[in-house]
């Protein structure tokens, strides 16, 4: 853009050879014209210093006339000279019979009384004058033969013919000496004609350069230039507007790269993902957003269609699947890994013509979204599936007794405990379903207080043994199994809701007793890490399927369904365990072989106390 540009191709030269052109055309047409009328106005001056005057006329007419050819002679001769000039090389007087009567080159005197041999004499018609110019050993000769005529007597009319010959030389050296002193004025002004030239187009072309360099620098981004203004004529005015121009390019790029500044700001913070592209559907934007939602890089999509990007296979061009849809649903990851799901609003860029010169795609993250939906849904369904199964229980009952089996008294007993244990079920299922709500909703209170460890979990394991023992004693038929306990010897205190840890440990071991075959043990581990205190519950079960220990801690989630609802769960104590867990910055996990039982972890933070300190102290 900034190309060096030569001498002989700039508007500098160019405007200099103008004026320069123009200077010299002027002086040539003056010189031709001045030279014309020099030469013109020599010619007649030279010629009117030749003419014959009439009294000379009528002397040489009255001595031609004369019968005394002698004194006649004699008498023309003296007129002759008095009609030499410098000018004049040869005069000569001639009667109407080619006589030389008279010549004014003395050398020549002998010739009078002659017949003329001079062809231009011989030649001329004696009624007539007979101007001409010849060239006569290199130089030029003007000749005129004029008619002498006579008004007297009987030879009334032409009585001879009067020649006078006279050098050019003289005309011809003026003209030459004013042509080389005007060709050298014409060569000094042209000289100087230049030079002012040079100087003039310098003073236009100057302003106009540094107009251009200021032009070339606001093209490259740079504003603080500023064009110097030498007048106020049209090159200044122009100089400046084009500092206005300079101050209103930076005032708008300035607001451009603001704009679009807050526009990256914008795109880089946003929380959904955007895509635009032209007209063609090809990626010319992408935020870091959406890189992460489709797992991508800048360098791998910018230029890529962005149907291939989501995966759409379509016939139609970009715009005319856009006239189609404005809004999808795309899952990405499905059958891989977590998978995503995106709401997906297009937005076509269209000019006032109505041209389409590209497209915006904004990508929302409706994964949870989605999930809690699902979620929802299976709950509102697990919740109906699980009271309607009591309820119907409970009201086939009551319709029985209602029929008459309230007067049996072998079968009202047990229907009757069906109907209590039925109600005591769903009692306990919308108790634990209340309890979650208020963990969800964070209205559930904390009783926290700090506890040892060991002793805790010794006192919660101690009501197993005490059922162990009752059941024994009472030689009631039930599983018989054996808890394991490996606490340590150092105790470890955390703060803790006492209650809701009891019955998140409850839910745990009864669920390892209750999955547990006869004779099994219950392995109950307490291990210290650098600042976490970690509770594992073991059973010797038959374990968890792989595909169901992701889900194990949904609400109304079972492995196995029909035993755990034979043995009356609500399918909400491993739920209830995990938000309890979590209320205390803690973290609940299964690990989990099928056919060789499972091991549940619960994780809870605690500080350890120097020794000699109390366990109280603040």
């Amino acid at each position: 853009m900034n190309k060096k540009i030569g001498f002989f191709q700039s508007i500098h030269f160019k405007i200099s050879i103008v004026f320069i052109l123009l200077l010299l055309a002027t002086i040539e047409i003056i010189g031709a014209y001045f030279t014309q009328q020099l030469q013109r106005q020599n010619m007649d001056t030279f010629k009117t210093s030749l003419q014959v005057k009439p009294y000379t006329n009528t002397q040489l007419a009255d001595q031609l006339n004369k019968t005394d050819t002698k004194a006649a002679n004699a008498e023309i001769a003296n007129i002759i000279s008095d009609m030499s000039n410098s000018q004049i090389t040869d005069i000569q007087v001639i009667d109407n019979k080619e006589t030389i009567r008279g010549i004014s080159n003395y050398s020549s005197r002998d010739l009078i009384g002659q017949r003329s041999t001079d062809p231009d004499i011989r030649l001329t018609d004696n009624s007539k004058s007979l101007y001409k110019t010849r060239v006569i050993n290199g130089e030029n000769y003007y000749i005129q033969v004029l008619p002498i005529t006579s008004n007297t007597g009987d030879n009334n009319g032409i009585v001879g013919l009067i020649y006078i010959k006279a050098s050019m030389s003289s005309v011809y050296n003026s003209i030459q000496n004013v042509m080389v002193i005007f060709l050298t004025a014409s060569l000094v002004a042209s000289i100087l004609g230049a030079v002012i030239a040079l100087f003039i187009a310098r003073a236009v072309t100057m302003p106009i350069d540094e107009m251009k360099k200021q032009a070339i620098r606001i093209a490259n981004g740079d504003y603080s230039g500023q064009v110097k203004v030498y007048g106020q004529d049209e090159l200044g005015q122009l100089a400046q507007a084009v500092n206005n121009l300079s101050i209103r390019v930076e005032e708008a790029q300035e607001a451009s790269d603001s704009e679009r500044r807050r526009l990256d700001n914008v795109l880089a913070h946003m929380t959904d993902g955007v895509i635009a592209t032209d007209r063609h559907g090809k990626i010319t934007i992408i935020n870091e957003t959406a890189m992460q939602l489709f797992d991508c890089t800048q360098e791998e999509t910018i230029g890529e269609s962005v149907m291939t990007l989501l995966d759409v296979e379509s016939e139609d061009n970009i715009q005319k699947f856009l006239e189609k849809r404005t809004e999808m649903f795309i899952t990405l990851n499905e059958g891989h890994g977590q998978e995503i799901i995106l709401h997906a609003n297009f937005s076509l860029i269209q000019r006032i013509t109505g041209f389409v010169s590209g497209m915006v795609c904004v990508f929302h993250d409706v994964t949870e979204q989605q999930q809690n939906e699902q979620e929802q849904r299976q709950f509102v369904s697990n919740v109906s599936h699980e009271l309607r199964t009591p309820l119907t229980s409970v009201r086939s009952y009551i319709e029985a007794l209602n029929d008459g089996a309230w007067q049996d008294p072998d079968i009202a007993p047990e229907f009757l405990k069906v109907t209590q244990e039925e109600t005591d079920r769903m009692i306990r299922m919308i108790n634990d379903l209340l309890n979650l709500s208020r963990m969800d909703q964070g209205t559930s209170k904390m009783n926290l207080e700090w506890v040892n460890l060991n002793e805790f979990v010794s006192y919660v394991l101690n009501r197993f043994d005490m059922i162990i023992k009752n059941n024994q004693e009472d030689q009631q038929k039930s599983k018989d199994y054996t808890i394991k306990r490996v606490l340590g010897s150092h105790d470890l205190w955390a703060e803790i809701d006492t209650d809701k840890m009891t019955q998140v440990i409850d839910n745990i071991v009864n669920n390892a007793i209750n999955y547990s075959p006869d004779g099994g043990v219950i392995t109950v581990r307490l291990v210290k890490t650098a600042n976490r205190v970690i509770i594992s519950i073991s059973d010797q079960g038959l374990g968890i399927p792989r595909k169901d220990i992701n889900k194990i801690f949904d609400r109304f989630y079972r492995v196995d369904k029909a035993r755990s609802r034979h043995q009356g769960g609500t399918g909400l104590g491993l739920a209830i365990s995990k938000e309890v867990v979590e209320s205390h910055k803690g973290r609940i996990w299964v690990e989990s072989t099928e056919g060789k039982g499972s091991t549940f972890y619960i994780s809870l933070p605690f500080e350890p106390l120097n020794e000699g300190e109390p366990w109280d102290a603040v």
